[in-house]
């Protein structure tokens, strides 16, 4: 099948725009690998440090034994990463019988932002990323390793581990993931029940209950936020083994691809013949197959954020446009909570990504001739591993969804595109996800309320305030104003009031959960109001206009004679640690570029 033609001209677009930064970077990666392997070029004194505790490994690396460098996000408060603990021993084994040694070259912090949803310590979050770039780029500067393989899953620490692994390009890497945990209490069930508590029907006792029952063991969660969209966008962009993304922890085919990875890793140094860098990986085919990737699942909206700033760490410049453009080609093949009722196990059961790469690739919306951590091709992601006995095997993957209530093929989907539209307008540019949203809510127009703090709109909701169609602005959450914090402890305020028969949105220049779903929110508005931006200037009563259908966030307002709010963020600075990121803030750049700090 042809490429698709959207799909080609966002392509040549982004390989156009980032030709000379992407230039300049593959120049400095070539030169860097030149120097041939890392260890050759350090003294006795500093492979003595490097080796001092290596015990039966000490031969080895003193040899010419491929290194791998373990960079690993472990923490058992993390169940997504609690599996982790047990990695680095299983892949120094592996990396043993393969003829390779292995390190762990460092550890880098890893949030839960379900623990901080809602609560001071989200402020941190979103520069986590750039905290966890930084810590692995530390790791990795030892300079005693010929590959590396990176242990992370969720939110921020899969972008940040991305960025690092693109600065040090030079050197393969592979993504190792740990798996979803099992299901648990269904997504819409554990929905309900918040909103039933947000209306005060039920106590804290029930919710507690609820949410344990949801969140109940090790391995991601199992709705379709920005956790497993990674998981997604890893086999995508050819960063992890074939059918790695959605298998359980503490599972035999789990342990067996944590064993495959660690052969690949040593298959593919500069010391034999498939010497793949990461930098040959991460090119412009691989992004927009993560931007495809992106729609057809109804990903997550933090990925809007992240991508950029992924791509930017190759050379590669990617904007909003190009995330609507090729969402406007994409059909949305899955449904996912929040998205739908399933999780992603079900989605894996029904065929998952082996399927939907197939399908995609069958479609001309998939670039098929890329190089990966695996082989060269993207069709190598259409196979599923199994296991006979003890090996790992791969065969063909499934061509037919299991349930077409979970997946389809792009030529029946759920919708025609990928659900993410960018919307312009006189309050600035932003994004809204619409997959989730009912197609009756795509336009709302209503006065504003104005905020400045997502606690005082749930005040507002417990005091009754909300009787009629509202648009509620909540600004000052942009990187400048207090880290860009997730806003989703606001879903189940606003849904009540949707769910009354009100007409409610949410324009905001902070960002929501990768689970955000069915109130329509314009988020990541940007220029962001602390820097001046057109939100700065609304004031209650405002009439706003959001139009998903054709794009558009405006008022009727005239904002020309007012002057900026200029509420006092000083309070943003002090607790929990948000002291120490001050010069983030200061330093980042707008959402709509990433919001990075260190690229």
């Amino acid at each position: 099948m042809p490429l698709d033609d959207t799909i080609a001209r966002v392509t040549d677009r982004i390989r156009e725009r980032s030709r000379d930064t992407r230039t300049a970077y593959l120049s400095n990666m070539a030169r860097a690998a030149e120097d041939g392997p890392r260890r050759a070029h350090l003294s006795c004194g500093n492979q003595a440090h490097a080796y001092a505790a290596m015990g039966e490994d000490k031969d080895a690396l003193t040899g010419t034994a491929p290194n791998i460098g373990i960079i690993t996000a472990y923490n058992d408060m993390l169940s997504a990463h609690q599996p982790f603990a047990t990695y680095p021993d299983q892949i120094k084994e592996a990396a043993r019988a393969a003829g390779a040694t292995a390190q762990v070259a460092g550890g880098v912090p890893a949030m839960c932002d379900g623990v901080t949803q809602g609560q001071t310590g989200m402020e941190l979050s979103l520069f986590s990323r750039d905290v966890i770039a930084l810590a692995a780029g530390v790791g990795l500067s030892h300079n005693t390793f010929d590959a590396a393989l990176y242990l992370g899953v969720c939110d921020k620490i899969v972008p940040g581990l991305i960025i690092a692994a693109a600065t040090f390009g030079y050197i393969p890497g592979l993504f190792v993931p740990a798996g979803p945990m099992t299901s648990g209490l269904p997504n819409d069930q554990k929905a309900k029940v918040r909103q039933q508590f947000a209306a005060g029907e039920i106590g804290r006792d029930k919710l507690m209950e609820a949410e344990m029952a949801s969140y109940h063991g090790p391995g991601t969660c199992t709705f379709y936020g920005t956790a497993n969209t990674n998981q997604m966008l890893m086999e995508f962009m050819g960063l992890h083994l074939p059918g790695a993304s959605f298998v359980n922890p503490g599972t035999p085919l789990r342990d067996a691809l944590t064993k495959a990875a660690t052969e690949r890793a040593a298959e593919i140094t500069a010391l034999g013949n498939a010497y793949t860098p990461v930098s040959e990986v991460l090119d412009e085919k691989a992004f927009v197959n993560g931007l495809v990737g992106l729609m057809a699942t109804g990903g997550s909206t933090n990925l809007v954020i992240h991508l950029p700033a992924m791509a930017r760490a190759a050379g590669i410049h990617i904007t909003l446009e190009d995330f609507s453009d090729i969402s406007e080609a994409v059909p949305q093949m899955a449904k996912v909570y929040p998205n739908g009722l399933a999780d992603v196990n079900h989605f894996h059961a029904a065929g998952g990504l082996a399927y939907m790469i197939g399908n995609l690739l069958k479609s001309g919306l998939l670039h098929e001739d890329v190089r990966t951590a695996a082989g060269d091709g993207l069709e190598l992601y259409t196979q599923e591993p199994k296991l006979d006995g003890d090996t790992l095997t791969y065969g063909p993957g499934p061509t037919e969804s299991q349930n077409d209530r979970i997946l389809r093929p792009a030529s029946d989907p759920f919708s025609p595109h990928g659900g993410l539209t960018q919307l312009k307008g006189n309050l600035g540019t932003g994004v809204i996800k619409t997959s989730a949203v009912d197609p009756s809510r795509h336009i709302i127009e209503a006065p504003a309320r104005v905020f400045h703090d997502q606690h005082a709109v749930k005040a507002a909701f417990q005091n009754g305030e909300f009787t009629s169609d509202t648009i509620v602005v909540l600004r000052f959450q942009g990187p400048k104003s207090n880290g860009m914090p997730e806003l989703h402890a606001l879903t189940p305020v606003l849904s009540v009031l949707q769910d009354r028969g009100l007409k409610v949105a949410l324009v905001t220049d902070g960002r929501m959960s990768g689970a955000s779903g069915k109130v329509p929110s314009a988020i990541h508005v940007c220029p962001e109001a602390a820097a001046g931006g057109p939100l700065a200037y609304l004031q209650d009563g405002d009439i706003v206009r959001l139009d998903a259908t054709t794009g558009t966030i405006e008022t009727h307002a005239d904002l020309t004679a007012r002057q900026p709010a200029k509420p006092d963020l000083s309070g943003n600075g002090t607790g929990v640690g948000r002291e120490l990121f001050e010069a983030f803030r200061k330093n980042c750049g707008m959402a709509s570029a990433g919001a990075g700090v260190v690229v």
